[in-house]
């Protein structure tokens, strides 16, 4: 027997399927930042940033000369100035005028073509990564905050190139340019004014953003549970109406609005002790009262209108930097918080020159253990049993002894602690998860039916024929009810199968996975909802279909344990006796148990007693 820490030394994905790019798994070890630059520079992505980021340069550029030019234009208004320099310079504000926004409606383009990419690569990133996690992470997630992370934070990062990154970049070339062309058409002193303003509003900045992260993480964190909460509430409404919690729902749900309205205050109140645009009045003020007591031959009237006109354009870095750098906090926090959830590794990987091959049917389980996750509690202990290719097995016991848990190790769901399980004398570990799980079909007891139509619900991602599609109904005594439907196999549905009944959630599941064709088949319970008529039709059709397939069957009806080949009898995790149902009947006394307490009961309804 191999050792369990040999296993893990043998994989090499990040998750249960190995369909996810290389290059973003390696980029999300590295953290946040490096993550977001993977995607950023991405591919073509990165020549778009390099026309977006010249661009703005460009635009940035014409927006300050064209104060200067009106400076100058002012000047050649003196007496005794040139009418042609007059006529130039106001061709050369309109050329300006007509150039800077088309440059400008190109730049946002660029940024609007990435922004989208990102956003979509992301998306597709964070739901492959949630397919390929193990059952043992989905079973400890909340799926409203799952859902706010997939829809709210993956949309942040849209919002964190188009339009943050593009305000910041621009915010950040807009103190350049203008610092440059006052020392280059003016005086060199004169660039001491922006410089010092920049330093003063680059020093408050990153205090401003210091004080601004915390609420804006709670304010995240506070919006995945308020969606949580909705998204319960919504899912079970039937109970919640039929138990009339409606006050207590709606107290939770206006308890987790109030944290999120709360974080979003103290962030308002941050954001309201904004400074710098007092900062940048006192600028202006200064640059304008320094360039009076100037001489007029060295700072014209003209000159002084140009430097304030660039003094001005410090005022774009001030206005978007609040807004942008609150962007950009939200999508890392946004970024954060899915790789979070991406980071987390799986317990289930695909091995190693992992084997893809048609399975027989043989299972054979040897001294399997198994507890949850996170758990101490040995769900299952010391399982042993052999099951011959085509053989029907039977599992009996009471709630809770572990009888649903011993079929989902079957499909490597979940990883054992000790021991084996051997398909075909292969341990499961060994196989593809992709070619092990596909020659299995699971009916769970609780049926999951998407909402769709039956036609989507029954083939479920197979290229069927119509023809095909109605054999298998008929064959899970299906069609019968769905002929009668307004739009047959086309009818929607409704929110997990809501407009069909238990037992027709169940025949549309048997359906779907009698079309798989597959070699090993567990059903959990799966007639327990169909009246005694329908369900002697499909365990004749079951017979027939699945001739020479290995079959699982959690069931207390004695009519299906009876004709199994094997009956495995389960008691607190362990099997406590197996066999055919004759020996168990001669030689188990919790077998007896069960089997004389299901014959009362059945012989109690059959005379009408209770």
């Amino acid at each position: 027997m191999k050792n369990q820490n040999l296993w893990s030394q043998s994989f090499i994905n990040e998750s249960e399927f190995s369909f996810e790019k290389d290059e973003f798994i390696k980029a999300r070890r590295k953290g946040t930042r490096r993550w977001v630059i993977k995607h950023i520079l991405y591919k073509s992505n990165k020549y778009l940033m390099a026309l977006f980021f010249t661009l703005i340069i460009l635009t940035s550029f014409f927006g300050s000369y064209i104060s200067i030019v009106f400076g100058k234009a002012i000047d050649a208004f003196k007496p005794g100035g040139s009418t042609d320099q007059v006529v130039s310079y106001t061709f050369l504000v309109l050329f300006i005028g007509l150039g800077t926004p088309f440059a400008g409606l190109l730049a946002r383009t660029f940024r609007e073509i990435v922004a989208q990419r990102i956003e979509r690569d992301v998306r597709r990133e964070f739901y492959l990564s949630l397919l390929g996690k193990s059952q043992s992470f989905h079973d400890n997630q909340r799926i409203g905050d799952i859902m706010a992370r997939a829809t709210n934070d993956v949309r942040l990062l849209n919002f964190l190139i188009s339009p943050a990154l593009a305000m910041i970049l621009d915010a950040i070339i807009n103190l350049i340019i203008p610092t440059l062309l006052i020392g280059i058409e003016y005086r060199l002193e004169l660039m001491l004014i922006p410089i010092v303003f920049s330093i003063i509003f680059i020093f408050y900045l990153r205090r401003f953003l210091k004080k601004l992260a915390p609420p804006t993480i709670t304010r995240r964190i506070a919006f995945g549970f308020m969606n949580t909460v909705l998204n319960e509430s919504l899912s079970g409404i039937e109970v919640v109406k039929s138990m009339a919690q409606e006050e207590d729902s709606v107290e939770k749900y206006k308890e987790s609005a109030q944290s999120y309205r709360d974080a979003g205050i103290e962030q308002g109140d941050i954001q309201a002790k904004y400074l710098p645009i007092l900062l940048l009045s006192v600028t202006v003020t200064l640059g304008l009262t320094i360039s009076i007591f100037y001489d007029r031959e060295i700072m014209p009237i003209g000159s002084i209108v140009g430097l304030v006109g660039l003094l001005l354009r410090l005022r774009f870095p001030v206005n978007a930097s609040i807004r942008s750098f609150l962007m950009v906090q939200e999508a890392m926090v946004g970024a954060e918080r899915l790789l979070e959830i991406m980071n987390k590794k799986s317990e289930i990987y695909d091995p190693v020159n992992a084997i893809s091959r048609e399975i027989g049917g043989a299972i054979k389980f040897e001294d399997v253990t198994f507890s949850y996750p996170g758990t101490q509690n040995k769900v299952l202990k010391n399982i042993n049993f052999d099951v011959s290719e085509g053989q029907t097995v039977a599992i009996v016991g009471t709630t809770g002894s572990g009888k649903t848990t011993l079929t989902k190790l079957i499909s490597r769901l979940y990883d054992v602690d000790s021991g084996r399980i051997l398909v075909d004398g292969i341990d499961i570990r060994d196989y593809s998860l992709q070619s092990l799980r596909d020659q299995i079909a699971y009916i769970e007891q609780d049926i999951f039916i998407f909402s769709d139509s039956l036609y989507e619900n029954i083939s479920f991602g197979r290229e069927t024929s119509q023809e095909q599609l109605i054999t298998v109904a008929r064959e899970a005594q299906a069609h019968q009810f769905i002929k009668d439907l307004p739009d047959m196999y086309e009818t929607e549905v409704g929110e997990r199968g809501v407009q069909l009944s238990g037992g027709e959630r169940q025949r549309v599941a048997i359906a779907r996975a009698f079309l798989t064709e597959p070699k090993i088949l567990i059903l959990d319970d799966s007639s327990s909802a169909i009246d005694s008529e329908t369900e002697e039709r499909i365990q004749k059709a079951i017979f027939k279909i699945l001739k020479g397939r290995t079959t699982f069957i959690i069931t207390h009806r004695l009519s299906q344990i009876r004709w199994a080949d094997l009956i495995l009898v389960l008691n607190q995790g362990e099997i406590v006796n197996q066999g055919s149902h004759d020996y168990l009947l001669q030689n188990s006394k919790e077998y007896q148990k069960i089997f004389i307490k299901r014959f009362d009961k059945s012989l109690n309804e059959l005379l009408g007693g209770e």
